[in-house]
């Protein structure tokens, strides 16, 4: 028998803190492939003249 037996609760828990980490990497991980996408697609020409307007 162990000294520290984990409970059923930190099991859960822990289940429920992964899942919702990987969920949480998943919209950052998302968020930065838009960002790169749009910020390559930038044209710098045609966003001089938009300023320059």
């Amino acid at each position: 028998m162990a000294i520290n037996q984990e409970h059923e609760i930190h099991r859960r828990r822990f289940g429920r803190n992964l899942g919702l980490g990987l969920v949480l990497a998943g919209f950052v991980a998302l968020v930065f492939g838009l960002t790169v996408v749009k910020v390559k697609r930038l044209d710098p020409e045609i966003t001089a003249q938009e300023v320059v307007r």
